[in-house]
């Protein structure tokens, strides 16, 4: 009988390891301010010390991008959110959506959303201005509202959806 409960006991504590490592990591809201210390184009930052963070939801106009030139509208659109942002005060978000990746792209830049010190949504606040498109590719939290939004800026010809001007 000795032996059973012995291997009983092991099966059960080894059962447990295993559901305790391959549970997955419960994630949360990057918490404290961190400040934006530039933009690299319309949807990328760079926050103190030297993180990356790609808007979750929010596709600008290439100003950066390796293989395609600069788009159009793609300096105002950068110009836009470095105007916003830059120097400032920034509280990260992180979408449940993208918890498989570990919150990452597959340029390793964290996926996030920004909300200024004042309580400006930056993700959508580039969208309601017409800089940039609802990027609606993968699933995340604020899908319809982004979509509305770029609806509206459109029906207004804010931004991008105003033509491109000639340089």
């Amino acid at each position: 009988m000795f032996p059973k409960t012995k291997i009983l006991t092991c099966f059960l504590v080894l059962n447990a390891a295993f559901f305790y490592v391959s549970a997955p990591a419960q994630t949360s809201v990057v918490n404290g301010f961190r400040n934006v210390v530039r933009v690299i184009d319309g949807d990328t930052l760079v926050l103190s010390p030297n993180e990356r963070v790609r808007l979750i939801g929010v596709d600008t106009p290439e100003t950066k991008h390796p293989k395609k030139p600069v788009q159009c509208f793609g300096r105002e659109a950068k110009e836009f959110t470095r105007r916003i942002a830059t120097g400032k005060k920034i509280r990260l978000e992180l979408d449940q959506a993208n918890a498989a990746t570990g919150h990452k792209d597959k340029y390793g830049r964290t996926l996030g959303y920004v909300y200024l010190e004042d309580g400006t949504f930056l993700n959508a606040e580039i969208i309601r201005q017409g800089y940039g498109h609802a990027y609606t590719r993968f699933p995340f939290r604020y899908l319809e509202e982004f979509r509305d939004l770029q609806r509206q800026a459109r029906e207004k010809g804010l931004g991008l959806w105003s033509g491109c001007r000639k340089e």
